[in-house]
């Protein structure tokens, strides 16, 4: 491998070598020529297993965590069985020691820990692979959770997305299947990804316009954040005293309302997509807390996601489409919203969609899951050659999160009748941010820019007009088999045209008195009409019986 690159990265080479000769295809092992094992290595290691993938990740550390959390949300190159197994990845590692944490605290603060808090625990309430939170009172007494960035790992993380950009590059540039699936764009999705994650800065900005677009919601509740205890690497928020729901006990289960906060919550994530167009990307159970008054709060915002304005026209249309089994009207609106590539098969993408549709509608209600069949549309679109964007898979995977806490909360819960009951509000939503202020100031200005380039506009169009210089082009997909149709119906009108005149020619003629006669009628007014009803026959026949084998040709 030709890479010039620094020599620290050679390492990372090797592993993420190590990685595709074990688990990646083999037009991309073979353009490698790695060969880092023995051959009774290789045979050991020639058929492994889904569930190894994970254990292999967590041991190279927080970047390929990362990664195989994000490769979870790309059905369009992962396999299913792998999907599923990446789906369950762990972010838990060892604690920083409390030495460290209170080191990056002063240098971030300013201040000591024990001036900035009146309490500071020790002992992290849980640590991950960016940062890990421990508890704490504010001076006033006001108990919050504070998130430390783990020394070091902004340097290995960019170091480590350094070397798989080299790979990336080199696979794209060498192997069919790099080609394929657009790495270099794909790790460019994962860097943005990775950057936002590790700015708390951006995290507390999150917190607080989750925080506004969810207020009306009595039953849902997002932490806020301390500004002045807050930088890029130290963020303070309120703390949230309860446990997550994937820890509740049946008897746990029991002493919530369940049904009311999936209800709940599924509508909150409905205009978080399709109305404000900014949503928390990773409701998994892990995520979502219940409070001790029955609240349900959702943490750890460093993944969020957006969606413009035109992509929700689309996704409500689908969403809509998908949950009344319409599979046509599916499909219709995913070739919308995608992009087709050159090995795009429309046809059978929508056979497909539509058989798909039809086999999800029947489910029974405990097998309806809202995520599964949105990425389960992602993975026959890939199959078809229709790219779906990457905000429509991110959606799929947060729904897919979605439904497996709504399951827990209420098994009964059903996102399709959700869907539906909530459309024409949805509906009344879109339209009030229509009617917003801001959405009508653009309309205004783009109304004034009408109005002000009309007249030149007009002016112009006279000015061509007048020159004679007026042209009209059209773009034909078959123009001979075009130029064909046009003349043959041209000829006909013209016979046609013919045949009028001599009919109406033999009735004037039927007036003049002649010595030439056929049956005591004037000859030439007889002779007129033979004539017309002959041409009359022939046109009619070719009307109706038009020439097949000139007919083929012509196509």
């Amino acid at each position: 491998m030709n890479f010039q690159k620094k020599t620290k990265h050679l390492r990372r080479y090797k592993d993420l070598a190590e990685l595709l000769i074990k688990y990646g295809q083999s037009d991309l092992v073979s353009s490698l020529d790695i060969e880092p094992y023995s051959k009774e290595e290789e045979s050991r290691r020639a058929d492994p297993k889904a569930e190894e993938l994970p254990n292999d990740l967590e041991k190279l550390g927080p970047t390929y965590i990362k990664l195989g959390q994000f490769l979870s949300t790309r059905p369009d190159i992962i396999p299913q069985e792998y999907m599923s197994e990446l789906g369950q990845l762990q972010d838990n590692v060892e604690p920083v020691d409390y030495d460290t944490i209170e080191q990056i605290v002063y240098r971030e603060l300013g201040t000591r820990i024990s001036k900035a808090f009146n309490e500071f625990k020790a002992e992290p309430l849980a640590s991950a692979s960016l940062g890990q939170i421990h508890f704490a009172r504010l001076r006033d007494n006001r108990p919050v959770a504070v998130k430390v960035q783990r020394p070091g790992i902004r340097e290995q993380i960019f170091d480590d997305l350094d070397a798989f950009d080299d790979i990336a590059d080199f696979l794209e540039r060498n192997t069919k299947a790099g080609k394929q699936f657009m790495l270099t764009t794909m790790l460019d999705e994962f860097r943005k990804s990775m950057i936002s994650e590790l700015d708390y800065l951006a995290e507390a900005e999150h917190q607080k316009i989750l925080g506004e677009n969810l207020a009306g919601f009595r039953h849902l509740k997002v932490p806020k954040p301390v500004d002045s205890y807050t930088t890029s690497k130290v963020l303070t928020m309120d703390f949230i005293d309860g446990k997550n729901i994937g820890h509740l006990s049946p008897i746990g289960k029991t002493e919530v309302r369940g049904e009311k906060l999936a209800k709940e919550l599924f509508e909150a994530y409905l205009q978080q997509i399709l109305i404000d167009g900014f949503y928390h990307a990773d409701p998994h159970p892990g995520n979502l807390f219940i409070t001790h008054d029955g609240k349900l709060a959702l943490i750890d915002l460093g993944m969020v996601a957006r969606v413009h304005d035109d992509l929700q026209n689309n996704l409500i249309r689908l969403l809509i489409a998908l949950s009344e089994g319409k599979g046509e009207q599916t499909a219709e609106n995913a070739l919308r919203i995608g992009k087709k590539t050159s090995t795009a098969d429309e046809k059978n993408f929508r056979k497909e969609v539509i058989e798909y549709v039809a086999v999800y509608h029947g489910s029974s209600l405990e097998q309806i899951e809202t995520g599964k069949i949105v990425i389960g549309l992602t993975k026959v679109s890939a199959r078809n050659g229709i790219k779906l964007p990457p905000e429509l898979v991110m959606l799929g995977k947060a729904l897919l999160n979605l439904d497996k806490a709504a399951e827990i909360l209420d098994p009964q819960f059903d996102p399709n009748a959700a869907i539906r009951q909530n459309t024409a509000i949805l509906l009344k939503k879109r339209m009030r941010k229509a009617m917003k202020p801001s959405g009508l100031y653009d309309a205004m200005l783009e109304t004034k820019e009408i109005v002000e380039k009309f007249p030149g506009r007009i002016n112009n169009i006279m000015r061509i007009l007048a020159g004679n210089d007026f042209t009209v082009k059209l773009r034909l997909m078959n123009e001979p088999k075009f130029l064909s149709v046009v003349k043959e119906a041209s000829n006909r009108l013209t016979l046609g045209m013919i045949l009028a005149a001599l009919i109406i020619g033999a009735a004037l003629l039927m007036r003049v008195e002649t010595t030439f006669t056929i049956l005591g009628y004037p000859g030439i007014a007889i002779l007129f009409f033979l004539l017309a009803a002959f041409g009359g026959l022939i046109l009619a026949f070719r009307i109706l019986f038009p020439d097949k084998d000139k007919t083929n040709k012509k196509q």
